[in-house]
C-alpha cells in the first residue's frame, strides 16, 4: 500500500505558499488608544514587558535601519540594551558598517515586531554616542563568547577562511579569560533619541490600530495622532 502523503493540495509556487503562511496569532491584546500614556516610553516598556511575560522569543531584538552619507540604506537585527528618558540604547563597534553610517548620518530607526502579540513598534530619531564609561560597562557585561567575537577581528571585513576565524576567535576567547576587564576600544553604546514612536496592533474585535507619538518642536512633551492602518 502506498503511504505517500497526497501533495496535490499543496501550493505549487513560492508565491502561493507564502500566501498560505499564518501571519498573526489568535491572542491579540491590541492597543488601548484611550488609555495610552502621555509618554511613549511608558507604553513601549509596557508592551516589551508584556512580550517578555508572554514568552516571546528574543523580545528585545530590533531591526536597526540606517543610511550613510550617500543615502544607501542598510538594516540589521540587534538587541536593545535599555530604554528610558535618554532614548533607546544599543551597542556596536564604531568602526562597523552601522557605526560608520551613524557617524555620517545620525538619523536612524528601530523596528520591533512581537508577532505572537500581534504588535509592532517603530522608533525614529537621531542617534548619539553615550559616555565611554557606559560603552565599556556594556562591553564587560557581555558574555565571554560575545566579547571574543568582537575582539577577534574587524566586523564585516573580508575573511580568508573559516579556519582563520576559528584561530582568531579561540585566541580572543583565551585573552578574555586572562584579561576579564579588557575592552574593545571601538565598542560604543548609542542612544536613539526618539522624535517619533509609532505603535501598531491587530485588535481582538477585528481590524488594526495605529498610534503615533511625535516629539514637540517647541519644548518637552509629546503629541499623539491616530493613523489609518
Amino acid at each position: 500500500m502506498d503511504e505517500t502523503p497526497d501533495r496535490t493540495d499543496r501550493p505549487t509556487t513560492l508565491r502561493e505558499r507564502l500566501r498560505t503562511l499564518p501571519v498573526l496569532d489568535a491572542e491579540r491584546p491590541g492597543l488601548d488608544v484611550a488609555g495610552a500614556p502621555e509618554d511613549p516610553v511608558d507604553l513601549f516598556v509596557a508592551w516589551l514587558e508584556d512580550a517578555i511575560d508572554a514568552g516571546v522569543p528574543m523580545p528585545h531584538a530590533a531591526t536597526l535601519s540606517t543610511a550613510d552619507a550617500s543615502g544607501r540604506v542598510d538594516a540589521r537585527t540587534l538587541l536593545l540594551k535599555d530604554v528610558g528618558p535618554g532614548g533607546w540604547v544599543f551597542a556596536t563597534r564604531s568602526d562597523s558598517p552601522k557605526g560608520r553610517a551613524i557617524a555620517e548620518n545620525p538619523n536612524a530607526a528601530l523596528t520591533f515586531l512581537w508577532r505572537e502579540r500581534s504588535r509592532q513598534v517603530r522608533v525614529r530619531g537621531p542617534v548619539v554616542p553615550l559616555d565611554p564609561r557606559e560603552s565599556a560597562d556594556d562591553f564587560r557585561a557581555r558574555s565571554e563568547q560575545s566579547r571574543a567575537t568582537a575582539l577577534a577581528g574587524t566586523q564585516s571585513a573580508p575573511l580568508a577562511s573559516a579556519d582563520a576565524y576559528r584561530e582568531a576567535w579561540d585566541a580572543a576567547l583565551a585573552r578574555v579569560r586572562v584579561e576579564p576587564d579588557v575592552v574593545l576600544g571601538t565598542w560604543t553604546a548609542y542612544a536613539l533619541e526618539a522624535t517619533s514612536v509609532e505603535f501598531w496592533a491587530s485588535v481582538p474585535s477585528g481590524g488594526q490600530a495605529r498610534l503615533r507619538y511625535d516629539a514637540g518642536s517647541a519644548g518637552p512633551g509629546w503629541s499623539r495622532q491616530l493613523l489609518w492602518p
